[in-house]
């Protein structure tokens, strides 16, 4: 079983900035892309917002390019999310990602953390 806990967020201003993390604990092979999403209030559905995978390639959702980063410590199973320049329309719990491949190097899952809220007041 595999666990993904999550630290960081907050309630923070405008244009302000947060870092979030999220460690893998547990038994498994590998994990082949670790990430964000996020779902903002009102019923609105979960998405990305940026990942990344082993080899280091990232992905980004256009609305938080040029101000989230994505990074991550392979050999620590943790992966970070430096959000700068934070606006209103960020505010949404966070929830940590991760494709695993499980110890028999042929199964693959994916897991969720539990979520950590990220509150931008204007």
């Amino acid at each position: 079983q595999v666990q993904l806990v999550e630290s960081g967020g907050g309630l923070v201003r405008a244009g302000g900035s947060q870092r979030l993390s999220c460690a893998a604990s547990g038994s498994f092979f590998n994990i082949n892309s670790m990430g964000w999403f996020r779902q903002a209030p009102g019923g609105k559905q979960r998405e990305l917002v940026a990942a990344i995978r082993s080899s280091g390639s990232t992905n980004y959702a256009d609305s938080v390019k040029g101000r989230f980063t994505i990074s991550r410590d392979n050999a620590k199973n943790t992966v970070w999310l430096q959000m700068n320049n934070l606006k209103p329309e960020d505010t949404a719990v966070y929830y940590c990602h991760a494709v695993i491949v499980g110890d028999d190097l042929q199964s693959q899952y994916v897991t969720w953390g539990q979520g950590t809220q990220v509150t931008v007041s204007s």
